[in-house]
């Protein structure tokens, strides 16, 4: 295609900073940028015709991890990570909340619950529970962690909850229409259906190379989390996450977001429907993969948990499945990092997008000050 003289002039020239991802990081990064630097030009390229990865295909999950994932956390972490990476997530929520308002977001904090499979497990939790209720103590003033019992009657678990008092949920889609209208508002300019392809980085600039034509940009910045080693080497790699949605339910009485097997399951009420995720750790391999698409292993198990343990008596019916690409690594620090004089990235979110995704966004754009 030839593109006209205007639109090379007002779109793919002169460029300041170009962001590669439309997702929760590079609207921020863009946000951030455009705030302290108010007469740049801001180029946002996105290759989907909404974002893709994961910021609007989550589950809407405003939490920060249950507590068998943060036992789980310390086996390969020490306490200070473990601290630290909680606390970076609420850190995460409460800018993502501030930044947006609650209201636009339709964020509710209506607790956690981590359901358990046996007693033994429910037991080993259990035995943690002081410990990482004290760890967390200066973040929360509180104890994050409790008990209950199985008030929604779920079946095939242990007849207690734990619960998580500070964990909450979101409108997926108006969290991402809210950051996509700051950004315009502010005047980033936001391009889709556009692929980056290569770049190429000289003395004083970078030539970006993509599916539709070459420009030049003075400054470029990856914020492509799950995707990213197409384009730059770092300690990331894809992962797949699957998704179901019922057709409404009435009187769906299930309130809250809830997990399963350390965080690898969860569901949630969504106008009286249940969304229900997750599945990945049947078949690791498989799900490392930045293909959209669905397999037979995780949706029958998907279907088979909704029927046995979540409606149990209840009648439902599967109105639509899709799935979402995460960025995950060996060690759950996110990598926000300059890769050389004019190229920089904000990646690996290891699942934590929703908390964390603002405030990386944020940190990568800092990384130019």
């Amino acid at each position: 295609m030839n593109y006209s003289y205007w639109e090379l002039k007002e779109w793919f020239s002169n460029i300041d900073f170009t962001i590669v991802g439309s997702g929760i990081v590079g609207l921020n990064c863009a946000i951030s940028l455009k705030r302290k630097h108010p007469n740049a030009k801001i180029l946002v390229l996105e290759k989907g015709t909404l974002p893709q990865g994961a910021s609007t295909k989550n589950a809407g999950f405003a939490c920060f991890g249950s507590l068998s994932e943060l036992i789980d956390d310390l086996s390969s972490h020490t306490k200070e990570e473990v601290y630290n990476l909680v606390y970076k997530r609420w850190k995460g929520l409460q800018f993502l909340r501030e930044n947006l308002g609650d209201n636009a977001i339709d964020f509710q904090q209506k607790k956690g619950f981590e359901l358990s499979d046996s007693e033994g497990f429910f037991e080993k939790c259990i035995t943690q529970k002081d410990k990482i209720n004290a760890l967390l103590q200066p973040i929360f003033k509180a104890d994050v962690f409790t008990t209950c019992d199985n008030t929604f009657k779920f079946q095939n678990i242990y007849s207690k909850y734990i619960v998580n008092n500070f964990e909450g949920q979101l409108d997926t889609g108006k969290m991402m229409s809210q950051m996509l209208l700051k950004a315009q508002k502010l005047g980033v300019k936001i391009l889709n259906s556009i692929c980056v392809e290569d770049y190429k980085e000289n003395s004083t600039n970078v030539i970006v190379k993509t599916n539709r034509l070459d420009f030049y940009t003075n400054k470029l910045l990856f914020a492509t989390n799950g995707f990213s080693n197409k384009l730059i080497q770092e300690n990331i790699k894809p992962a797949r996450a699957q998704v179901l949605i019922t057709k409404p339910i009435q009187n769906l009485h299930i309130q809250g977001t809830f997990h399963l097997d350390k965080g690898y399951y969860y569901f949630r009420n969504i106008n009286n429907r249940i969304l229900f995720g997750g599945g990945r750790n049947l078949d690791f391999k498989t799900e490392e993969t930045t293909e959209f698409g669905k397999t037979k292993i995780i949706q029958n198990e998907l279907e088979k948990i909704l029927k046995e343990t979540i409606l149990p008596n209840t009648a439902f019916e599967i109105e639509h499945r899709w799935s979402g690409i995460m960025g995950v690594g060996n060690q759950k620090k996110a990598i926000v990092k300059q890769i050389s004089n004019h190229v920089f990235c904000g990646i690996r979110l290891g699942g934590m997008g929703v908390a964390i995704g603002s405030l990386i966004g944020k940190e990568l754009a800092e990384l130019l000050d």
